[in-house]
């Protein structure tokens, strides 16, 4: 067995601008990750970050470079339909997922879109909620949880489809001190039981070096700390 580490994101001289090329968000950015790793994009906000996640995730296209996502170019529509249904996971900062639904009607989504099993899909969505303590809530609906209790879900909810990599953007942004911790200890531990590469959009440093690596974005380049 080989030995040479998967390589999930290739991007080279990524640029991005806005209002007709008037505003430059992204600047000749270059990054790879592998396999395993969970990497900070770290940086204030308005730096790149978000929009950086969005062209990783097939969300945006950049204006120029090369960018390979799991073996995809996500130029190709198709591409993306595939890599969001079958390869990765994206976690926002504000959920995003259907208030009126219970939990376990979110978690479902992903998977009812992939045409997945009923019976595997519920199976699945058990041992994911058991593994963020939301075993009794998976009766609930969204609006009625706390917002670390949204996150959890939202994790879940990104991992449902068993994606090789989960794209998170300033997922304890919006949390107080204690439920920030709680959702990155559980984002961490969640990825490596499940094998994922995580790359994480963040503003605080603490998580940021808790990380495997740190990327430091600002003013549209990323650089290596």
């Amino acid at each position: 067995m080989s030995d040479t580490p998967v390589q999930l994101i290739r991007a080279r001289g990524l640029w991005k601008a806005y209002d007709g090329g008037r505003v430059t968000v992204l600047r000749d950015v270059s990054l790879e990750v592998q396999a395993g790793e969970v990497v900070a994009l770290w940086g204030a906000s308005g730096s790149g970050k978000s929009t950086l996640l969005h062209l990783l995730g097939g969300l945006d296209l950049p204006d120029q470079g090369e960018l390979e996502i799991c073996g995809l170019d996500p130029r190709v529509e198709a591409n993306r339909l595939a890599l969001r249904r079958r390869h990765l996971g994206f976690v926002f900062q504000l959920h995003n997922l259907i208030p009126d639904l219970t939990v376990a009607e979110n978690l479902c989504v992903p998977a009812m879109a992939d045409g997945r099993p009923a019976r595997a899909t519920h199976a699945r969505l058990r041992d994911l909620a058991a593994a963020v303590g939301m075993t009794d809530r998976l009766g609930h609906r969204i609006q009625d949880l706390s917002g670390g209790e949204r996150q959890r879900v939202a994790i879940c909810r990104a991992l449902m489809n068993g994606p090789r990599l989960l794209l998170a953007d300033e997922p304890t942004g919006s949390l107080d001190e204690v439920s920030g911790e709680t959702v990155f200890n559980l984002l961490k531990d969640l990825a490596r039981r499940e094998g994922v590469a995580v790359v994480m959009a963040t503003h605080e440093r603490r998580f940021a070096d808790a990380c495997h690596r740190r990327l430091r974005v600002r003013d549209g380049k990323v650089s290596a700390e």
